[in-house]
């Protein structure tokens, strides 16, 4: 009975931590309410998110604005072509005073990480967030070395149509939890962003900390469902493998992946179980960087969109 009383009173603060990361944030971020809601969502789900759009659209604004409300310590690294492993997990060097060679940590030892234009890196240098991003940890020289808690990765990603930039590879797009599209504020919020222009930047209040998000990242797997919510997770997931137009679906990870972000986004919204409705709205984010389309589908002119509606129409919601 006390972890019920408890989870409802972890889901109470979870709700208001959502309502006041929107109303604070949102006078700053124009236009990403629902952005700043997912990677609320993938946060407390102890997830990383790939936010992907057109340079100018604030994905960078979003991360450093995030990381001041929430009290992290927060890192940016600037991928470019150039750019070595060791740049980002860090190396040892020689120290003449000591005359022995000591550990430099890189930008990765924080709490939370800009990774700003990931595909702008090859794939050596991408590779050294993929141990950090599983397992909360990075290895130097044969040393294996904790990460601060928590440990987000909020990485930007370009169009690959746009000059200079690698496609992600399968390996490393799973690691993230929601890839979320960026795009373009409508006609009134982008007015009312021209006019923020006139005046100082507003700094954005600190909402919570730390440890209150630790505390709501304990409280995800407690977050009840049935036994027929898992089995409608797993029957969406089989569902992307079955379907015509593709040629790789979802794996168990991705799975694994929707179920926590469920329960987190109904925590999110004050409540002790998740639903049908929970799995749903957060199934493209889940998704769609994990299905892959046959060719002629794409030349057909067919999206992962379009897919993972029609995989979320064809799965029966069993009730009891």
């Amino acid at each position: 009975m006390s972890n019920t009383i408890n989870l409802q009173s972890t889901a109470e603060e979870a709700k208001q931590l959502r309502d006041n990361a929107i109303s604070s944030l949102g006078r700053t971020l124009i236009d990403l309410d629902e952005v700043i809601e997912q990677v609320l969502i993938a946060t407390i789900a102890r997830g990383h998110v790939l936010l992907e759009g057109v340079p100018g659209t604030a994905k960078t604004t979003l991360c450093r604005t995030l990381a001041t409300a929430m009290g992290l310590d927060f890192k940016r690294i600037q991928f470019t072509p150039d750019l070595l492993p060791s740049d980002v997990t860090g190396t040892r060097i020689l120290d003449q005073a000591q005359s022995k060679f000591v550990l430099q940590t890189g930008p990765i030892f924080c709490q939370l990480l800009l990774a700003d234009e990931l595909n702008r890196a090859p794939a050596r240098t991408q590779s050294a967030l993929l141990e950090a991003m599983q397992e909360n940890q990075v290895t130097i020289e044969g040393e294996t070395l904790p990460l601060p808690q928590p440990f987000i990765v909020l990485a930007t990603q370009n169009p690959v149509e746009q000059e200079g930039v690698y496609r992600l590879p399968e390996a490393q797009l799973d690691r993230f939890l929601f890839r979320v599209k960026v795009g373009y504020p409508d006609r009134g919020s982008e007015i009312d962003l021209l006019e923020m222009q006139e005046a100082p930047p507003e700094t954005p209040p600190q909402i919570c900390d730390a440890g209150l998000i630790q505390r709501l990242q304990n409280a995800v797997p407690t977050v009840f469902g049935k036994r027929e919510m898992k089995e409608y997770v797993v029957d969406l997931i089989r569902e992307t493998r079955q379907h015509r137009d593709v040629l790789l679906g979802a794996s168990p990870r991705a799975g694994i992946y929707l179920l926590r972000a469920a329960r987190a986004r109904a925590l999110l919204n004050g409540k002790d179980f998740f639903s049908h409705e929970d799995v749903q709205a957060i199934s493209h984010s889940v998704l769609q960087h994990r299905v892959i389309l046959r060719p002629e589908a794409e030349l057909s002119g067919r999206s992962v969109a379009e897919v993972v509606d029609e995989v979320i129409q064809n799965v029966a919601i069993r009730e009891d």
